[in-house]
């Protein structure tokens, strides 16, 4: 449990593209301790018995040695597994946030301000868990002169407010 672990966002069409991500010791601990909640999702139906709208699949898996539990589900009214896929959609936020980021670095300059202006709303909203995971892109956007002065601002503004809310 020291954090270090896999991100992977894909269609389910296209193949897996997995990189490294390392999140704080508090966030790994809330996470394994609502799956230790849920009995590492050994033999666990999660999925609502209630009509609902399509929300996406989430699949859960925990894996230890040979020992892998895999739970999947539409919607739950299971709390835990709420308060479970709140966490880990809120660290996909932080990362898929990351990658347009990079893609505007890369191709759209002009569209920086923007991305970075709803990253500011997001931390507002309270949309992401691990927001730090952001700083080093976000340093690299501050300090170079490349991009507008109003996408540099943006960004050390907010890795400011996510250092000050560390």
């Amino acid at each position: 449990m020291n954090g270090k672990g896999t991100y992977d966002s894909h269609s389910l069409t296209d193949p897996p593209s997995p990189h490294p991500i390392r999140i704080s010791a508090d966030t790994t601990q809330r996470i394994f301790s609502l799956a230790d909640f849920l009995d590492d999702f050994r033999g666990l139906n999660l999925d609502s018995r209630h009509r609902v709208a399509n929300m996406g699949l989430k699949v859960f898996t925990y894996e230890a040695g040979t020992e892998i539990n895999r739970v999947q589900f539409n919607y739950t009214e299971n709390r835990a597994a709420q308060q479970l896929a709140d966490i880990l959609d809120k660290i996909s936020n932080v990362e898929e946030q990351i990658n347009q980021l990079e893609y505007d670095m890369r191709y759209d300059h002009l569209g920086l301000p923007q991305t970075l202006l709803q990253i500011q709303n997001g931390l507002y909203d309270h949309d992401y868990v691990e927001a730090a995971l952001m700083i080093p892109t976000l340093e690299k956007i501050s300090a170079d002169s490349r991009y507008l002065h109003l996408a540099q601002v943006r960004a050390q503004e907010i890795v400011q407010r996510i250092q000050e809310n560390k």
